[in-house]
């Protein structure tokens, strides 16, 4: 998901005005796409009998939502949060711990991001990544079939790759991370720069060039899995590659806003959204992430977890903001401003 922090008086405009939740309600900011959102709000309705607000926000919105609200919180539940954000607010005291009794059902690397987290923040999925790669220009071009990060480099790839600037894209500075702590970070700075050749557009959304190798635009698309197969499941042609080499990952929780209006409504929110019927809302709008609940379906097209080679990756590295600002202008120079 992509983190853009609009300016502190421009956000409190977009909630300025909302009411408190009424006690029977239980109020969410929903992170998710809005048919995500629609769709989870119907099924908690009808499932549990209560009623719900959903506020569509970006994660960046959120964030600035629950700091500017922090002695009057207006909403109940973080929704769809960037594991790396939820830490932050935890860290700031504006976030409730909760263990679920759905705890025990969920996949162990769920169980120990909860724990690790002291059970402020508990996953609801993790999006792989990775690329896809347009099959029909690949063969028209008569390019070699691309397997695994290191192939990305490879001259004959020249202006044919998109991937997302990591200034503007949450999944691209994901991807960053990812190769800088899977090959090395002066490695994977200079794997960058020769990759970088390749590249014919930095674009500003993490799902732009894997939709653009969909229609034909590019041939190859630097993503999260889940975003690739979604291409195919729209009929484009397109492959979906889990890189040789291993790769990595994000982690997106669900959290209890600290003083939220209604905790019992939050707590029933927690234990829905970790519950196999909470999870299963993602394939009714075709959504292909990995679900952390072990009893939870998952699409049918979506990437298998034991086909998919985790490196073991520490999403906090370069999450704190020096941390951020650090890796940024590294590739900033050695990689954006390289010559082509």
């Amino acid at each position: 998901m992509g983190r853009f922090l609009a300016g502190f008086a421009g956000v409190l405009g977009l909630f300025a005005g909302i009411a408190p939740a009424a006690a029977q309600e239980v109020t969410v900011l929903c992170n998710f796409e809005v048919d995500w959102c629609e769709a989870l709000k119907t099924t908690y309705e009808r499932t549990t009998g209560q009623k719900a607000v959903f506020i569509r926000r970006t994660d960046g919105e959120s964030l600035a939502q629950i700091r500017a609200e922090r002695s009057n919180p207006r909403a109940d539940i973080y929704h769809a949060a960037e594991s790396a954000s939820a830490k932050q607010l935890a860290a700031e005291g504006l976030l409730e711990a909760y263990k679920s009794p759905y705890m025990a059902e969920l996949h162990d690397w769920a169980q120990r991001i909860a724990e690790e987290n002291k059970y402020f923040q508990t996953p609801i999925y993790t999006g792989v990544l990775g690329f896809g790669y347009n099959t029909e220009l690949l063969a028209k071009k008569k390019l070699p079939e691309p397997k695994c990060w290191k192939d990305l480099a490879n001259p004959a790839y020249k202006d044919e790759i998109q991937m997302a600037n990591p200034g503007s894209s949450g999944t691209a500075f994901n991807t960053v991370s990812t190769i800088l702590q899977l090959m090395g970070e002066d490695a994977g700075f200079k794997f960058l720069a020769a990759m970088n050749k390749n590249v014919n557009q930095y674009t500003r959304s993490g799902t732009a060039g894997i939709r653009a190798a969909g229609k034909g635009e590019t041939t190859i698309g630097i993503a999260f899995l889940h975003d690739s197969v979604a291409q195919t499941a729209q009929g484009y042609p397109i492959k979906t590659v889990a890189p040789c080499e291993g790769t990595g990952y994000e982690i997106i929780s669900s959290a209890i806003i600290k003083g939220a209006p209604n905790p019992e409504g939050a707590r029933k929110w927690m234990d829905f959204v970790l519950s196999p019927a909470g999870q299963n809302v993602a394939i009714t709008v075709n959504k292909f992430q990995i679900p952390s609940n072990k009893n939870a379906q998952t699409h049918p097209m979506a990437p298998k977890a034991s086909e998919v080679k985790l490196i073991k990756l520490d999403l906090d590295k370069y999450g704190s903001k020096e941390g951020r600002e650090y890796l940024l202008s590294r590739w900033e120079n050695e990689v954006f401003k390289a010559p082509k």
